[in-house]
């Protein structure tokens, strides 16, 4: 299987990905952690990264880009992947498009989780707040303010690649609001249908 995940950052792509990734036995693609991971290693694209992401902006497409048609590659997403982060723009939704065809692929699903932005902030200082009492690190780009700009740049340039997909008939919508097991329950119904 071969799924897009799309919907603004704390929605719960991560945690439902998490969830398909056991259910299918496809590696979860998500361009944060891979992104997070060349920070931490100090490639050079972790290095052109890694002032982007601290400010909440989003890296460039042709970064982005390089980055999954490389790991798309590798051994353990032969049978399908899941893309969480990815595509945010619209021209990378069409480079995904040129890339899958190229590799004689296409995608089985794009799926939306839709959510309430208020609501949430409310998940994201949640989320910090029980990062902190665990005695982990929150996220440079789970403060506040960082938050608030990625939602900005979301609605500025991710939420269009929704309606590129609606446009062709591909998208399906599913409440991100409701628990999680009902999102689970959800997205497994609209794969299935």
């Amino acid at each position: 299987m071969k799924l897009v995940l799309l919907g603004p950052p704390g929605a719960g792509k991560g945690t439902q990905a998490e969830r398909l990734v056991k259910k299918h036995g496809i590696p979860q693609l998500s361009t944060g952690d891979m992104l997070r991971a060349a920070v931490k290693a100090g490639t050079p694209v972790g290095l052109q990264a890694k002032a982007v992401m601290e400010s909440g902006g989003l890296v460039s497409d042709e970064i982005v880009v390089g980055i999954i048609a490389d790991r798309m590659e590798e051994p353990d997403a032969v049978n399908g992947f899941i893309l969480d982060g990815f595509p945010r723009t619209v021209a990378q939704a069409q480079a995904l498009d040129v890339m899958l065809e190229k590799k004689g692929l296409k995608l089985d699903g794009i799926v939306e989780l839709k959510v309430d932005e208020n609501a949430l902030m409310a998940r994201i200082e949640k989320r910090a707040a029980e990062t902190l009492a665990a005695g982990g690190v929150v996220r440079a780009d789970d403060n506040p303010d960082a938050f608030k700009k990625r939602l900005v740049a979301y609605r500025e340039q991710t939420a269009p690649v929704s309606a590129y997909y609606a446009s062709r008939g591909t998208l399906k919508t599913v409440d991100g609001m409701a628990s999680i097991d009902d999102v689970t329950r959800a997205i497994d119904s609209v794969l299935a249908g």
